[in-house]
C-alpha cells in the first residue's frame, strides 16, 4: 500500500516537474513548431496540431504562422525601358512553406520581411525597367470605350506586347526562385498603385484639362444644336398655329360676308324701296357731319329723300 502510494506521488511530482520546465506545448492548427535547444534546432519541424512534448528547460518551442502572411512594399520610384519614372506600390502573399529551414535562415517572420524587401523590391525594378511603361500600366490591348459623359476618347493608345499581369508574374516567377532556399514561398505579387512622377505630372494634368476642356466644348455645340433645333421647331410650329388661325379667320369673314350678303339680297327682295333708304341714310351718316358742307343740284339723286322730307 505504501509502495503504490509513493508511486503514486513520484508520478505526481514528475509530472509537476515536467509541467514546470514546459515539457508539454499545445501546437494550434495555425501554428508549427521548430524545437531549439541551446539555440540549434533539434529534430524535424512540428506541423500538426495537438499535444507536444519536449525536454524541458533545456529546449525552447519556436511558433511560426502557418497561415498566408502579407507583405507590403513601400512605394518606389523605378525607371523604364523607355527613360520614364513613375511609382509603384506593391503588395505580396506568402507563407512559411519549411519552418526548419526558415529558422536557420531567417529566424524569425521580422527577418523574412527585411529579406522580402530586398528580393521583391529588386525584382519590381529589374522588370519594370526591361518594359515601357505603358506595360505596367495596361493589361490589354481593348478599344477605349465611350465614357459616361458620353465623350469619346479621340486618343490612339500604344499597342501593348506584354502588359501588367505579365510583368507581376514575371516578378513573382523570379522572387520565388530567389526564395526558394529560404523555407518560405510567395503566393501572390500584385501592383497595389502606380502613379507619374512628379516630372510628368503637370503633363498628364495638361492632357486631362485639355480632354475635359473637349468635352466641354462638344456639349457646348451640342447644346448649341440642340436650341437651334428647338428654336426651329418653335417658329415653325408658330407659323403653322398663326397660318390655321388665319385660315379659319378668313373661313369665318367669308361665310359672314356670305350671310349677310344673303340677308341683304332677301331683304332687297322683300322691300326694295326700304332698303335703298336703309342704305342712303347710313351713306349719309357716313359721309355727313356738322361741318359738311354740300354743293348738290335739285334734281340729284342723293337729295331725294331729303326733298321728300321737306
Amino acid at each position: 500500500m505504501k509502495q503504490t502510494a509513493m508511486i503514486t506521488i513520484g508520478i505526481l511530482v514528475l509530472l509537476a516537474v515536467l509541467t514546470a520546465g514546459g515539457a508539454f506545448f499545445i501546437v494550434d492548427e495555425t501554428e508549427q513548431v521548430v524545437i531549439t535547444q541551446f539555440g540549434k534546432p533539434v529534430g524535424e519541424s512540428i506541423t500538426t496540431p495537438g499535444l507536444k512534448m519536449k525536454i524541458p528547460f533545456l529546449q525552447k518551442t519556436n511558433f511560426f504562422d502557418r497561415r498566408f502572411l502579407e507583405w507590403d512594399g513601400e512605394p518606389n520610384e523605378v525607371p523604364t525601358a523607355d527613360k520614364r519614372f513613375f511609382f509603384v506600390d506593391t503588395y505580396a502573399r506568402w507563407r512559411i512553406a519549411d519552418p526548419l529551414l526558415f529558422f536557420k535562415r531567417l529566424r524569425d517572420e521580422y527577418g523574412a520581411q527585411s529579406r522580402l524587401d530586398d528580393i521583391l523590391d529588386g525584382e519590381t525594378r529589374n522588370t519594370i525597367a526591361k518594359h515601357d511603361l505603358i506595360e505596367a500600366v495596361r493589361s490589354t490591348n481593348r478599344v477605349f470605350v465611350q465614357s459616361s459623359d458620353g465623350a469619346q476618347n479621340t486618343e490612339a493608345p500604344k499597342s501593348i506586347e506584354f502588359g501588367r499581369g505579365v510583368l507581376e508574374d514575371e516578378v513573382l516567377r523570379n522572387a520565388s526562385a530567389r526564395v526558394a532556399d529560404l523555407g518560405i514561398e510567395i503566393l501572390d505579387f500584385r501592383f497595389k498603385r502606380t502613379n507619374y512622377a512628379e516630372v510628368d505630372r503637370p503633363k498628364v494634368y495638361e492632357r486631362m484639362i485639355s480632354e475635359r476642356k473637349r468635352i466641354a466644348e462638344q456639349f457646348r455645340s451640342e447644346g448649341a444644336g440642340e436650341a437651334a433645333r428647338i428654336i426651329g421647331n418653335k417658329e415653325r410650329e408658330l407659323k403653322s398655329i398663326t397660318s390655321d388661325a388665319y385660315r379659319q379667320s378668313q373661313e369665318i369673314r367669308g361665310r359672314s360676308d356670305a350671310e349677310a350678303a344673303d340677308i341683304y339680297a332677301k331683304a332687297y327682295n322683300k322691300d326694295p324701296e326700304f332698303y335703298r333708304f336703309i342704305k342712303t341714310m347710313m351713306v349719309y351718316e357716313s359721309t355727313m357731319d356738322e361741318d359738311t358742307v354740300l354743293l348738290l343740284g335739285t334734281d340729284g339723286d342723293f337729295l331725294k329723300y331729303l326733298e321728300k322730307a321737306k
